[in-house]
């Protein structure tokens, strides 16, 4: 007997292939069978009628680490969009292995919330994902800047032999323990004077553990060639897939160039394995980079330790009330996070149509703020870029939001609705799935996403959560099981 049946929808499975009438049947956590199923018996029928049925939503781009441990609830931002599964510990950031005590890491170490770095090593991180047993799956990446925070005294000069080779050997201790691999951020201070030698000789223990390098490049803007064969060169050196994260152009004189940066990507792509992620936002979100501001329309300010009653206002309006450049205004912000207004739509539709480009939101669960795409983004790819844009076809965008990513991450089992497959699974209403999350009130459930699965136990109704804590912790050497 089945433990589920979920009748009469319209299945968009994951692989791109055309939606179908077929019914999907869940057993032990796990899909048992697809196909018209009404004589089979089951405990539970689910009616799907007009709806799509597919496979539950990867994040591959998230700052979710600290939130896996938090109590019921902490990951609705991506329950309620049909999330399932994240990648956690981008950028450089991740919350293992390092002991900061009471004194903040620096930022953007900060982003992932504050008392949160209290493991020594990444596999006492992991099990405490695992002991939590989050309320979605999770994969997790190891920080290349979180372990120059651990062992370099200056981070402002290249590491030494020794400091190499300190974080190398906790970069081979995490891959044991079941890290996907190692992702760096040399755009942000902590991490900026690493050197691409340094980046290789960090990730040698990648390749013999079948991980793999997720990079947020050098530069965004004028001199973002430069900063992709720069990790374009560093994949090929350690011989492992490489993730470009946050595929982007920014700054008004770049616009249009994504032309260019994609034809540089599909170059690579025929030598080695590489790949992008995107969300569908014109807008991005970080720490607040006072030399940075003015090559964006608008820069609104989404937390400030300095002073908190500035988050949600726009940081060139208060350089104006106080006769100040918006530089010097960001400067007596800090420390402090922002969301910069500096991409174009042209650039982001060209961006997430191409066939090397997986969604993920670079949500930042800790902003007083948040951008709207920690809690909007796949949601707005469906009602803005498939329903109303027709930018992407449905069982292509689906795809980018779930199998992509699965093959990718080497997330085996996941992203796909088949025998045999992990029931992750999300049923949506296509005629009224849409993001609600906007800039001024960015912290709004998504409308139209019916049911959200995890290993086959309902995690979210209608937008309300059931208190499943059915995620699964997803070890590289386990990935397969």
């Amino acid at each position: 007997m089945l433990d589920l049946i979920i009748e009469g929808g319209q299945l968009v499975d994951g692989t791109g292939a055309p939606a179908r009438r077929a019914d999907v049947g869940v057993r032990d956590g796990r899909i048992a069978c697809v196909g018209l199923l009404a004589g089979m018996a089951a405990r539970q029928r689910t009616k799907a009628e007009g709806q799509v049925v597919a496979p539950g939503f990867i994040d591959v781009h998230t700052h979710d680490d600290h939130l896996l441990l938090g109590p019921d609830g902490a990951l609705r931002p991506k329950l309620t969009q049909g999330v399932t599964t994240v990648i956690t510990g981008n950028c450089g950031l991740s919350l293992a292995p390092l002991l900061a005590g009471t004194a903040p890491p620096p930022p953007p170490l900060d982003l992932l919330g504050s008392g949160a770095y209290r493991f020594n090593s990444f596999a006492d991180y992991l099990d405490a994902v695992e002991a939590t047993r989050p309320e979605v799956n999770a994969a997790c990446l190891v920080g290349h800047s979180t372990l120059r925070v651990r062992y370099m005294d200056n981070l402002d000069r290249s590491a030494s032999h020794r400091e190499e080779e300190a974080m190398k050997n906790d970069l081979a201790s995490a891959l044991q323990a079941g890290a996907l691999g190692l992702s760096t951020g040399v755009y942000y201070p902590p991490a900026r004077s690493a050197t691409a030698q340094e980046l290789i000789a960090v990730g040698q223990p990648l390749k013999a553990a079948g991980g793999l390098v997720a990079m947020h490049i050098r530069d965004e803007g004028a001199a973002i060639d430069d900063a992709m064969r720069e990790a374009l060169a560093v994949g090929r050196a350690l011989d492992v897939p490489l993730v470009l994260s946050h595929h982007k152009l920014v700054g008004t004189a770049n616009h249009g160039r994504s032309v260019q940066t994609l034809a540089l990507l599909e170059e690579a792509a025929r030598g080695q394995q590489v790949c992008i992620d995107c969300y569908p936002y014109t807008a991005s979100s970080t720490m607040l980079f006072p030399p940075r501001v003015n090559q964006s329309s608008d820069v609104l300010i989404s937390w400030s330790q300095a002073e908190p009653g500035a988050a949600g206002r726009s940081l060139f309006a208060m350089a104006r009330e106080r006769g100040q450049t918006p530089e010097e205004t960001a400067r007596s912000l800090l420390p402090a996070g922002a969301i910069y207004f500096a991409m174009s739509e042209e650039d982001v539709s060209r961006i997430l149509a191409h066939p090397l480009a997986m969604v993920g939101s670079d949500g930042l669960a800790h902003d007083g703020l948040p951008h709207p795409r920690l809690w909007g983004t796949f949601p707005r790819v469906l009602s803005h870029y498939v329903r109303e844009r027709k930018l992407l076809a449905l069982e292509t965008a689906v795809h980018k939001m779930t199998l992509l990513g699965a093959r990718r991450f080497g997330l085996h089992g996941r992203g796909q609705v088949s025998p045999g497959a992990h029931a992750d699974l999300v049923i949506f209403d296509p005629a009224r799935v849409h993001d609600s999350a906007t800039f001024a009130d960015p912290e709004r459930a998504a409308q139209g996403i019916t049911a959200v699965y995890v290993n086959g136990e309902l995690a979210c109704s209608h937008g309300e959560l059931t208190g499943a804590r059915a995620g699964q912790l997803l070890r590289r050497s386990r990935a397969a099981a």
